[in-house]
């Protein structure tokens, strides 16, 4: 083949492996803008090295880029509050109510940090007014914080729109401080009834009631309460203590004894995870 015909076919040869590459170019182009006409990529050839109009440089709206949405998850109504969990092994959890005290709260936050342990917080939204950052460090050591209505009351005593105001302000304040919404509620006194239960949903949030409590709330003694987890504890359990809502210190005190002889005894502390419908 003589040399002026092989310059010849490889002329050709680049030629379309540069066609190749451009139309290339233009289906990414084509997804990235979401503009779907031909005349909003640049052909190959001489034509592509002509600059672009101004127009073609216009931003697209920040809404054009990115995955679609998901669907919004799903609550189930329950007609009834979870109580334990089905965990893997020797797997418990522990729960504080009425908080955040910064009497007693960042104690218990030290205990836990201390022993690498999550727990669940379920706080009332009046208490965070003046302990916002309390929740935050809450949220960024990886515990689960919970919503415990605005100001603890009798939920099966008020109207519908009453609960649904206690809980969304809670939930409000919540965000505020964590940067998200709770996943978990638990009423006060353990009285829930049905408009609890919907409502709950309807913010998203799960029913936790527990399978041990503490009686903390009655300072029977730090050894009393030592005894009581102790002596309850089990696989699934879900411990019922406080933080807030009164004098604290024996809370504190038998946290500190109870956790090191849960873990020792083989207990794996943490908290559980939301299943979505």
């Amino acid at each position: 083949m003589k040399k002026d015909q092989l310059l010849t076919r490889r002329r050709l040869l680049i030629a379309g492996t540069g066609a190749v590459g451009a139309a290339a170019t233009a289906r990414v182009l084509t997804a990235v803008t979401g503009d779907g006409s031909a005349g909003s990529v640049p052909a190959s050839g001489p034509q592509a090295r002509r600059p672009l109009s101004s127009s073609a440089y216009r931003l697209q709206p920040l809404t054009g880029y990115g995955p679609p949405q998901a669907a919004p998850r799903r609550t189930l109504v329950r007609r009834a509050p979870l109580l334990r969990f089905s965990g893997r092994g020797r797997t418990m959890v522990l729960t504080f109510d009425d908080g955040p005290d910064p009497r007693y709260t960042p104690d218990i936050l030290d205990t836990l940090a201390e022993y690498d342990v999550r727990a669940m917080f379920f706080v009332c939204g009046e208490m965070v007014a003046g302990s916002k950052g309390l929740l935050a460090r809450m949220a960024d050591e990886g515990h689960v914080v919970g919503n415990h209505t605005w100001s603890h009351p009798l939920l099966t005593r008020l109207t519908r729109r009453q609960i649904r105001s206690q809980m969304e302000r809670t939930c409000d304040v919540i965000e505020e401080a964590c940067g998200e919404r709770p996943e978990w509620f638990r009423a006060p006194y353990g009285a829930w009834n049905r408009a609890a239960f919907q409502l709950g949903a309807e913010l998203g949030m799960e029913p936790l009631a527990w399978t041990l409590d503490t009686l903390d709330w009655t300072s029977p003694g730090t050894r009393t309460i030592v005894n009581r987890v102790e002596n309850g504890a089990a696989p699934g359990v879900v411990v019922l203590a406080h933080d807030a809502g009164g004098d604290r210190s024996e809370s504190v005190r038998a946290l500190r004894r109870y956790l090191p002889e849960l873990l020792d005894s083989g207990y794996h502390v943490t908290v559980p995870r939301r299943h979505y419908a």
